[in-house]
């Protein structure tokens, strides 16, 4: 299975591949490869996604796994470390662009949000300082006393196109991760709109790792779940979405071009906070889980503001 991964070595970023428990140094790796083929080291991908996806290939990543699956333990050591001793980060950790984020996807949560069922899809985005990690905390931020969840769908586009018509929407796919809409429930009323209640910081928690369109046939067939505390939320399939990824893709990319890097959330389904009666929402202790099938889940504290 291809997982793309992000961690902190240090300071600084890293892109991994996840090999069974073990996280691959990409560069490190693709280096080692590169001696060994008695080329220059210049021609390494570079140490993050974005780059590797304009550089690299699936073909080539999967060459790496199969290289340093071939080399001595002693050799593996400076280029391989053990998952559970790395700190992820986000996969994507600081986007070039907003989210891309539609709303009103699935016709449970339409329903519970007390709106019409959209003909289009409705769309906002997230700036990139609301991304964080997996177990990265999720602030409470006192402008809201009414924080919420959302599990999402998340596509990571592979390549650069525009006008994209439905039926090769999915080419244009490198990969899926896992996203949690964290909403400031009471500013989205206030305001009108929907930006600023999902706008502020951490209010993007994603991964764990992307995984690789080829591992995910049919992005339509997943099933989608949260929990709060152990408590299951929300659980639905993708194939219950109003509009399918390869449709919110062909929509998006009408007159704007989709590159490298970009990021799609396919909506919610049914199950937030805010279709309880009374509401269930988020506060400073709780512990918010969001899972895609064929992906992983994806784990985040919330914290009161420090000061």
């Amino acid at each position: 299975m291809m997982r793309f991964l992000t961690y902190a070595a240090g300071d600084e970023p890293r892109l991994g591949l996840l090999d069974g428990a073990d996280v691959l140094d990409v560069e490190t790796v693709h280096r080692r490869l590169l001696r060994e083929e008695g080329k220059s080291v210049r021609d390494a991908v570079p140490a993050d996604l974005i780059g590797f996806m304009e550089r690299g290939s699936i073909a080539l990543a999967r060459r790496l796994v199969a290289f340093a699956r071939s080399l001595p333990a002693g050799s593996r050591r400076a280029m391989v470390r053990p998952l559970a001793r790395v700190r992820l980060l986000a996969p994507i950790p600081r986007p070039r662009k907003n989210i891309f984020c539609t709303g009103h996807n699935y016709a449970a949560h339409v329903r519970e949000s007390r709106s019409p069922l959209p003909e289009r899809p409705v769309w906002f985005t997230k700036p990139p300082t609301a991304v964080v990690g997996p177990l990265a905390p999720i602030i409470h931020h006192a402008a809201t006393q009414a924080l919420d969840y959302e599990v999402e769908l998340a596509v990571v586009i592979g390549r650069r196109g525009r006008d994209i018509p439905r039926e090769r929407a999915l080419d244009f796919v490198f990969g899926y991760t896992v996203m949690n809409d964290v909403t400031a429930r009471d500013v989205q009323r206030q305001r009108g709109q929907w930006f600023k209640g999902k706008a502020m910081d951490t209010f993007a928690p994603l991964g764990p790792w992307i995984v690789h369109r080829s591992v995910i046939s049919d992005p339509q067939r997943l099933t989608v779940r949260s929990r709060v505390n152990g408590e299951v939320r929300q659980q639905a399939s993708t194939a219950d979405m109003i509009f399918s990824v390869a449709a919110l893709i062909s929509d998006l990319s009408r007159g704007m071009t989709l590159e490298p890097g970009d990021l799609i959330a396919t909506g919610t389904p049914a199950g937030v906070g805010m279709g309880f009666d009374p509401p269930k929402w988020l506060k400073a202790g709780d512990v918010v889980e969001v899972e895609v099938e064929g992906i992983g889940t994806l784990r985040n504290p919330i914290v009161q503001p420090k000061g």
